[in-house]
């Protein structure tokens, strides 16, 4: 019933309007914009951390953490959280942008099956940065708005910090601004014009046993351990916004 019921919304929505070209959002709405779409791939990261032990089941098959089952739960918490409903789309500016979110994290859960339903095997590997990450790369596939994962403390090449990231993780991490808010701004990109916006990202309990203390011991991934303490700043999500 999910599955037909995600694929209900998504079909409603791609007659209406394309969104597998570059798209840009309306001047007036896009720091909006930008900051629903990182709601998005916060949300959807939490469903996945609620679900780590789950996923990281070795004695389980078929663990019911489906791509539906991570989009209906997106869409649910999205709703609660900001009172937009993407289950009625027609009434949600801008909500084929938003359903690429949700449907770019579907499909990385739907790629992953093998790996998360594999019995004998402890540590997947499906973590929500990772999930964060891949989700990302599909939703610019599908958008030309870039969504990105970033740090001084990066570990994948690709989370590096631009000029731009590095100058604004700085301003994060000056004691003078203000905890949690994000910064945003016009400027311009490879000679386009571009809303770029960051939004700070900090140490909660659960992000410790993987980037926490002993610093530089190894994790359960393999790398080495950052040596945070809970509330400092991890790093922030990117967004860059293509302006018409």
């Amino acid at each position: 019933m999910a599955n037909h019921f995600f694929n209900r919304i998504m079909a409603a929505v791609l007659t209406a309007a394309c969104v597998g070209g570059p798209v840009a959002a309306l001047a007036n709405t896009e720091v909006e914009t930008a900051e629903l779409l990182i709601k998005l791939l916060q949300v959807g990261r939490g469903v996945l951390s609620e679900n780590q032990a789950t996923i990281n089941d070795a004695s389980k098959g078929d663990k019911g953490i489906t791509g539906d089952f991570v989009a209906n739960q997106v869409i649910d918490r999205f709703r609660k959280a900001t009172k937009i409903d993407l289950s009625r789309p027609a009434t949600v500016p801008q909500a084929p942008l938003f359903l690429a979110m949700v449907e770019s994290e579907k499909e990385v859960i739907d790629e992953a099956q093998p790996v998360i339903n594999k019995q004998g095997v402890g540590f997947k590997g499906i973590i929500p940065a990772v999930f964060a990450r891949k989700s990302g790369e599909r939703f610019y596939r599908k958008t030309g708005i870039r969504v990105k994962l970033t740090s001084i403390d990066y570990r994948f090449p690709g989370n590096r910090p631009d000029d731009f990231e590095s100058e604004v993780l700085r301003i994060f991490s000056d004691s003078r601004h203000p905890k949690g808010q994000p910064y945003s701004k016009a400027t311009m990109l490879d000679g386009r014009p571009v809303l770029r916006m960051m939004d700070p990202e900090y140490a909660a309990t659960t992000c410790l046993s993987c980037h926490g203390n002993p610093k530089g011991e190894r994790d359960v991934t393999g790398a080495k351990k950052e040596g945070w303490h809970e509330g400092d700043l991890a790093g922030a999500i990117s967004i860059v916004i293509p302006r018409k």
